[in-house]
C-alpha cells in the first residue's frame, strides 16, 4: 500500500505505580517516556529511529488535569529535540484522544502531516501524595506562574456560585441568577451520569435490583480484564468481584444513586500513553515492517448540548448513537465487522448505551467491550483514557485477536463523543481516509422540551438521583421533572426528608411518580411526592 494511507507504526504506555513523594514523576516526564516507548515500538533503532523522530511535524497533547503547564507542547518538543510545525494542546474532554487520532490520520491522508505524535499523561496519584505531605509544588516538577494551591481538577464541572444551594445570597433579579444546574447543586459527572442510568433502567422496565446486578456484573468482567493488563493501575491486584462491586459498604459507599464508589471512575493514577502515525509510503521508506502497521479506517464525532437539562431524553444519547454509526460508515464497516470494542466507561451507563444501540450484550458477550478494564479498574487517566484504548487496540490487532476494532471516546457529562475504527488491513473499499468528519459539531435536530427555570404545580419525575454523605446518609435529591400542565421540564431538589427517603427506595420506582413542585425563596425548585404535597 503506497501513497497517503495513514498507518499507526508505534504505540507506548508508561505507568508509575509508586505513590511515594520521592518517586513523584510529573506528567511531562510520563509523556516523554510514553513517546519514547512508542518510538521503540516501531522496531527502529539507531539512525533510523533518529530519522523518524526528526520527521515529527505534528504534536498533539491531550490536556492534563494534573498540572497547568504554561506550554506543555513546547516543553515536550524541546525535551525530544524536535521542531514540529503543529503543536496542539487539546481542550478538556475524554473524547479528545479519539478526535485527535481521527484528525491526525486525516492530515496524513491529505499530505499535510508526515509524522504525527499523539500523547497525554496524568500524575494525580503523585500529586495527591505530595499534597497530603504538604509538598507543593512536588520536588523537581515544572515551575508554574500561578499559585499551586489553586490548582484544580476539571474532573468535576465547576458549579457557580460555589457551595451548596442555600449558602448563597438570593439574586435581586432573574438576570442575576446563576446557571440552572448550579442553582440546584448539580452538574458534576458523579451526579449527571446517574440520571441517565436511572432513566435507562426505567425505559427498559428493569427493576432497581436487576439494574444494579447488571452493572456489578459488567464491572466485575471489566476488573478481570484490568487484572491482566500490564499498564492497568490495578494490574495483578485481585480483581474486584460482582459481590464486592455491588455491595454497598464503608469501603464501597454510595456516591450518587445507583452508583457506589466502585462504579465511579478512579482518577488518582500515574499513567501516560502515546501513538505515532505516518503514511504507509513513509513507513516503508523508514524500514518499518508492514506487520507492525495498523490502519485507521475512519472516524466521526459530535456532541450533545452542554447543558444536560437541554437534552432530548436520558435513556439514550444521540451523540453516542450517531458517532458510532457515522464512524462505522466512514470506515466502510458494518457493526458485524467489528471484532473488538473499547467503550469509554467512566460509569456503567456509557457502555450500556453503546451496547444497546449496537444490539450487543453488555455482559457475557461474545466480543469484548473493553480492552483496558474501564476507568474504575484500569484507571481514569483523566482525559487520556482512550489513548490507552488506542494503544491496546493496536497491540491486539497486531496479535491477531481480531481484524477490526472500534474505540468510543466520551467526554463531559455524556456530552462529547468520538468513534474511530482501526484494522489490521487497509480499507476494503479502496477509498482514501475520509477527508472530513461526517457529522456536524453538535446535535441540533432532535426535539427537546422547553425548560422552565421556575416551576409550579403538578409534576412527575422524569429521572433523578440522590447524592450521599461520606457516612452513607442521603444528602440531597436531584430531580428532572415534567409539569403535567404543559409537559415542560424543570430541575429540582427534594422538598423534605420524606421525599428524600422515598427517592432512596430500592424497591419502588420513583420515575413516573406524581408530585408537586414549587419555587422556593432561594430560587430552587422543590419537589414533593403527591402523598406529601400538603407540606408545600
Amino acid at each position: 500500500m503506497t501513497g497517503h494511507t495513514p498507518v499507526v507504526v508505534g504505540v507506548g504506555d508508561f505507568v508509575n505505580r509508586s505513590k511515594k513523594v520521592e518517586d513523584a514523576i510529573e506528567p511531562l516526564e510520563l509523556i516523554l517516556r510514553a513517546i519514547r516507548a512508542a518510538v521503540d515500538d516501531t522496531g527502529l533503532s539507531g539512525p533510523e529511529a533518529s530519522k523518524l523522530q526528526a520527521q515529527i511535524d505534528s504534536l498533539d497533547i491531550v490536556k492534563t488535569w494534573t498540572w497547568p503547564y504554561p506550554d506543555l507542547c513546547s516543553l515536550v518538543a524541546k525535551r525530544l529535540e524536535i521542531k514540529p510545525t503543529r503543536r496542539h494542546y487539546s481542550e478538556h474532554g475524554g473524547n479528545q484522544p479519539g478526535k485527535l487520532f481521527d484528525e491526525a490520520a486525516r492530515r496524513i491522508a491529505l499530505g499535510e502531516t508526515k509524522v504525527a505524535v499523539l500523547s497525554g499523561g496524568e500524575a494525580l496519584a503523585s500529586l495527591t501524595a505530595c499534597a497530603a505531605a504538604k509538598q507543593l509544588p512536588p520536588p523537581g516538577w515544572t515551575k508554574l506562574s500561578e499559585d499551586v494551591n489553586s490548582v484544580f481538577s476539571p474532573s468535576t464541572r465547576e458549579l457557580l456560585p460555589s457551595g451548596l444551594p442555600g449558602k448563597w445570597t438570593p439574586p435581586t433579579s432573574d438576570s442575576d441568577l446563576p446557571g440552572l444546574g448550579a442553582r440546584h447543586g448539580i452538574g458534576n459527572p458523579i451526579q449527571v451520569y446517574p440520571l441517565y442510568e436511572n432513566s435507562f433502567r426505567a425505559r427498559r422496565r428493569q427493576s432497581i435490583a436487576d439494574n444494579h446486578r447488571e452493572s456489578a456484573q459488567m464491572y466485575a468482567e471489566f476488573a478481570s480484564v484490568a487484572e491482566q493488563n500490564q499498564y492497568a493501575w490495578s494490574y495483578w491486584s485481585p480483581a474486584e468481584t460482582e459481590e464486592s462491586i455491588g455491595t454497598v459498604s464503608k469501603k464501597n459507599r454510595m456516591i450518587c444513586l445507583p452508583y457506589p464508589l466502585l462504579m465511579n471512575a478512579f482518577n488518582t493514577i500515574n499513567l501516560a500513553g502515546a501513538c505515532i502515525l505516518t503514511s504507509a509510503e513513509n513507513a516503508r521508506e523508514l524500514g518499518i515492517p508492514s506487520n507492525r502497521w495498523i490502519y485507521p479506517l475512519g472516524g466521526a464525532g459530535t456532541r450533545d448540548s452542554d447543558d444536560f437539562w437541554e437534552r432530548s431524553e436520558y435513556w439514550w444519547s444521540p451523540a453516542i448513537s450517531r458517532s458510532i454509526d457515522a464512524g462505522l460508515e466512514a470506515s466502510g464497516l458494518d457493526k458485524e465487522d467489528v471484532d473488538l470494542f473499547d467503550f469509554y466507561s467512566c460509569f456503567p451507563i456509557v457502555p450500556k448505551l453503546a451496547c444497546e444501540h449496537l444490539g450487543i450484550p453488555s455482559v457475557k458477550g461474545a466480543k469484548p467491550i473493553t480492552l483496558l478494564g474501564g476507568l474504575t479498574s484500569f484507571g481514569g487517566a483523566g482525559n487520556n483514557y482512550s489513548m490507552h484504548a488506542i494503544t491496546e487496540m493496536v497491540r491486539q490487532l497486531r496479535e491477531g485477536k481480531g481484524k477490526n476494532g472500534l474505540v468510543l471516546a466520551n467526554g463531559g457529562v455524556v456530552t462529547y463523543q468520538a468513534a474511530i475504527c482501526l484494522s489490521s488491513s487497509p480499507r476494503r473499499d479502496g477509498l482514501p481516509y475520509p477527508s472530513a468528519n461526517p457529522l456536524p459539531a453538535a446535535v441540533k435536530d432532535v426535539q427537546t422540551p422547553q425548560v422552565d427555570e421556575k416551576a409550579e404545580g403538578d409534576a412527575i419525575i422524569e429521572t433523578y438521583t440522590v447524592e450521599f454523605n461520606r457516612d452513607g446518609s442521603p444528602l440531597r435529591g436531584f430531580i428532572v421533572g415534567r409539569l403535567k400542565s404543559n409537559g415542560h421540564r424543570f430541575l429540582g431538589n427534594h422538598a423534605d426528608d420524606a421525599t428524600l427517603q422515598q427517592l432512596c427506595s430500592q424497591k419502588v420506582e420513583p420515575i413516573g411518580r406524581d408530585g408537586k413542585v414549587k419555587t422556593a425563596d432561594d430560587g430552587r425548585n422543590l419537589f414533593v411526592f403527591v402523598s406529601d404535597s400538603a407540606k408545600l
